[in-house]
């Protein structure tokens, strides 16, 4: 029955809007103007995961994670005067609902949106709402994207004031203006049916949005948001009016009962709450403690009144094994703590393996209170990474937040096991897709847009936080794809802190075998230009689809992967160092990125550039500085006792050759297959 009303409610302009007439109609300055009491197949164009139900509900989403849905009128509609380009009025109310999956963890929200086109082509899920994506989230370029946000996840990239508030998004999630639905007693992701009115007037620019729960008499005096948009530069000529939404790492179904809309003038007209079709009932899954647990109290219960000395011996055993250990320090440094007994639950008692490497085992696991994946790493007792990496882990991960670092979500310790937990990368580390053969080959695309990301992410650590971090570690292996294969650096547990203007006071040799610039051989000093340097190498390893050991040619020659690109770039075919895996690519892109390589591992620390000029090189905005090839090469012999490459390289006294950007230790090969021995990863 409501999806025959909605078919018969749009009541102007019904026959130009089924000819896409209604820009031409708004333009010549009729109204434009429908009302939708449920809705039909015909009345609005859906995409990803959204879809109109038998009972005529828009379902944006279901109760899947890392999912969007949009739901847009079909005809696009002209917000601005034909002739002189000002903006034009409009009226819209709705009423919708969010239902979580699970009442301590659900999706991202729900958003009313005016967008150039109605299936947002590269908008991705989670924080961007299915409106943006991560090149354009924060206003990087003009998206054509004005949108009213119900948030329901507080994101600290974009400032949100808070998990439950509503604000105005114009071409970027940082709103412009925001406010608390708690402010009015409202719960956005409560599930309860939530009205809104959004009341546009073109001649002050000014934007009034009002929320109140549905059916309260009568609508709110006072509007919740209010602020000034200009249309005229915000929104596209022909621009699609209708809804957004998107789950993450936890989900919620996020529905549209009824709309009314009018352009041009006038207020949409009122919705019959009691006509609308209603959503399936709010059954979140509430947080229980686990049925073992339940299981272990009641047999306790029946022991004590059996035998009540075998009941001690239980109780004993049982808080030993889940005892766990706190020091002052953790006030400071810690983020949120995690019980040992949860992530036991977890990860099955820790049995899901998906990683070992020298600093401890992986695991994947399952919060039991709000289902979210993690990825759990518990560091080994005999482990040379200790408490002291692990406090410098800690103070480092809880406090930085960037698109391209893996976020620390919490940890504990028992008894001397150290465990963190972190977001769980889908797919995995980096060099798995680059050196396992069972996997597809990355196109150059991919390998490009994760060399960008990663620079980004390096660029953030060197100069965008309070402190200057330099991660010392940077290699395939400690890069993490997420379900959209973004790519995200991960493993501080190397990292050195130090103040801005200051220099790093380490001078203890610490990092992974081909990667590690000449100049830590002699004063061990933890710097951004050893970083850049790392990063150099990494730019060739993804490339040329090589290890920086490995010799790009056939024969037994022992140089470095930098010494064969920069022989093939003296003989004018730098691109034929490619891996010839990925096929076709963009020709100029890769030679760019070799060539940048190289300037990286630079062997003067002077002559290499900064991650602020690498960024600019990569995005365009500057070109990569003229350097003759034979300016790259140079070699000499350093004499010097060493302490260990943490847990990859055991250098003894020995002679260390410095060749063009590398120090290459005259040992036995096998110190190529030791690194791959100790790899370690955070996901499956």
């Amino acid at each position: 029955m409501a999806a025959a009303i909605a078919a018969l409610v749009p009541v102007v302009l019904l026959l130009a809007l089924a000819r896409g007439g209604s820009a031409a109609a708004a333009a010549a300055g009729a109204a434009v103007e429908f009302a939708f009491a449920g809705f039909a197949s015909g009345n609005v164009t859906t995409s990803g995961a959204a879809v109109v139900t038998s009972s005529g509900l828009l379902q944006l989403t279901n109760q899947t994670n890392e999912v969007l849905g949009h739901g847009f009128y079909p005809a696009p509609l002209r917000f601005k005067d034909a002739s002189t380009g000002a903006p034009l009025s409009f009226s819209t109310t709705f009423v919708v609902a969010i239902l979580p999956r699970y009442t301590d963890a659900h999706g991202h929200g729900i958003a009313f949106a005016l967008a150039p086109s109605a299936t947002m082509p590269g908008a991705v899920a989670g924080k961007n709402l299915g409106l943006f994506n991560t090149s354009t989230h924060l206003g990087n370029r003009t998206s054509d994207v004005v949108a009213v946000e119900l948030d329901t996840a507080m994101d600290e990239e974009f400032d949100d004031i808070d998990g439950n508030h509503v604000g105005v998004d114009v071409n970027s999630l940082k709103s412009v203006a925001s406010k608390p639905a708690a402010s009015v007693g409202i719960s956005l992701a409560s599930g309860s049916l939530l009205q809104v009115w959004i009341e546009y007037d073109g001649a002050t620019t000014r934007l009034d949005v009002t929320l109140s729960a549905a059916g309260d008499a009568p609508r709110p005096p006072v509007p919740l948001v209010s602020c000034n948009v200009n249309l005229s530069s915000a929104v596209a000529d022909l621009t699609y009016v209708g809804f957004s939404a998107a789950n993450g790492a936890a989900s919620s179904s996020h529905y549209v009962l009824g709309w009314s809309f009018r352009l041009g003038g006038g207020r949409a007209p009122d919705l019959d709450i009691s006509k609308l079709p209603r959503p399936p009932p709010s059954t979140p899954n509430e947080t229980t403690h686990p049925q073992l647990l339940l299981t272990m109290i009641l047999l306790a219960v029946v022991v004590l009144l059996v035998l009540s000395a075998a009941v001690a011996v239980f109780v004993m055993r049982h808080r030993r094994r889940f005892a766990e250990e706190e020091e002052d320090w953790e006030i400071e440094y810690g983020p949120h703590r995690i019980s040992y007994r949860d992530l036991h639950a977890a990860t099955r008692g820790f049995r899901d393996v998906v990683g070992v490497g020298g600093f401890g085992v992986v695991y994947h696991g399952v919060l039991p209170r709000s289902g979210v994946d993690v990825a759990v790493k518990k560091v080994a007792h005999d482990s040379r990474q200790g408490l002291r990496e692990f406090v410098s882990e800690i103070a480092s991960l809880s406090r930085l937040r960037h698109r391209n670092l893996v976020q620390l979500l919490g940890y504990c310790r028992r008894r001397g096991e150290l465990v963190l937990v972190y977001d769980y990368m889908v797919n995995g580390s980096l060099d798995k897709h680059l050196f396992d053969a069972g996997k597809p080959a990355l196109s150059w695309d991919r390998r490009a847009k994760i060399v960008r990301d990663v620079a980004a992410g390096l660029l953030y650590l060197h100069e965008g936080w309070e402190q200057v971090v330099v991660h010392r570690d940077i290699k395939a292996s400690n890069v993490l794809l997420d379900a959209d294969m973004n790519a995200k650096l991960s493993d501080f547990g190397l990292a050195r802190l130090y103040d801005h203007g200051s220099n790093s006071r380490t001078t203890q040799v610490i990092g992974t075998f081909g990667y590690l610039a000449p100049e830590m051989v002699k004063t061990g000093r933890a710097t951004p230009s050893a970083d850049v340097f790392a990063f150099g190498a990494f730019l060739l390893e993804v490339a040329c689809g090589r290890r920086p050991m490995e010799s790009l040619g056939n024969n037994a020659d022992p140089a470095g992967l930098v010494d064969n690109v920069l022989e093939r770039w003296k003989a004018g075919s730098i691109k034929d160092a490619r891996d010839p895996r990925m096929g076709k690519c963009d020709e100029d892109d890769l030679e760019l990125v070799l060539k940048l390589a190289l300037l990286c591992s630079h062997p003067d620390p002077r002559c290499r550039p900064s991650m602020r000029q690498v960024v600019q090189i990569l995005e365009g905005a500057a070109p990569v500085p003229e350097t003759p090839p034979h300016d790259l090469g140079s070699s000499g012999r350093v004499l010097g006792y060493y302490e260990t490459f943490d847990e990859f390289v055991n250098l003894v006294p020995t002679t260390i050759e410095i060749t063009a950007v590398m120090a290459q230790a005259q040992t036995p090969s096998s110190h190529s297959s030791t690194e791959q021995e100790h790899q370690h990863l955070i996901s499956g």
